[in-house]
């Protein structure tokens, strides 16, 4: 029997390579096996109209996007993801686990592209229309590391991945700076711990928050609906 709950939000952010959609998929299937209704997700996609602008603003090929079009691009997707998947979700009581939201957005197009953070999130707040996660968790990734992580094997790197290390370093500071700025609203870990060390201690602070939220610990399982995602 499904746990009937007050809606949670839980972000995943970080630098490209970071571990966020292996410690999403942990998370999840965690909560899950607790009896709780989880929809995974991620960004840009979610959507029909959201996998499409994905594939034209991560895949190569597509000419030059310039930092203005690709900003609007990943709110157009993201403002489609919040009222077409995580308000009905959240209002069903579903606890919804996107890969990537709007830090993403202040950190890449804001910081790294030198839009400047403050547009870049009123222009997400109204495209949202001010929909904020009740926790991000932010694994801390050093930009060589991120980069070692994923052109492993044969892995390539996506148009926004392929950035220099300068850009991806500015992303990091912005996220970081973006936790500093709210601390109480963010977990921030080094993405280079031990995967089962990150995935307990981001299943205690969830754990936590539901339990603020009146809802029991533990309970029978479920079966849930879950979206697969990777990356923005």
């Amino acid at each position: 029997m499904s746990i009937k709950s007050p809606g949670l939000f839980i972000a995943f952010e970080g630098g490209d390579g970071a571990g966020k959609s292996t410690q999403a998929a942990r998370l999840s299937d965690a909560l899950e096996s607790r009896g709780f209704s989880v929809l995974r997700t991620r960004e840009p996609g979610g959507t029909p109209i959201g996998e499409k602008l994905r594939s034209l603003v991560l895949d190569h090929g597509h000419g030059t996007i310039d930092p203005r079009t690709e900003a609007l691009m990943f709110a157009a997707a993201r403002a489609a993801h919040a009222s077409q998947v995580i308000r009905p979700a959240l209002a069903d009581g579903t606890v919804v686990i996107t890969d990537r939201y709007i830090d993403s957005s202040v950190a890449y197009q804001g910081a790294g592209r030198g839009l400047g953070a403050e547009g870049v999130l009123s222009l997400n707040e109204w495209a949202t229309e001010g929909l904020h996660p009740d926790l991000t968790v932010l694994l801390d990734v050093d930009p060589s590391d991120g980069r070692q992580r994923r052109t492993a094997g044969d892995a390539t790197e996506d148009r926004l991945e392929s950035e220099p290390d300068d850009f991806h370093s500015a992303i990091r500071h912005a996220f970081l700076d973006l936790a500093a700025a709210a601390p109480s609203s963010y977990l921030v870990l080094p993405a280079n711990a031990d995967i089962e060390t990150l995935a307990a201690r981001i299943l205690e602070r969830v754990e936590s928050l539901l339990v603020d939220n009146g809802v029991p610990a533990n309970s029978a399982s479920l079966e849930s609906e879950t979206v697969t995602g990777d990356r923005p």
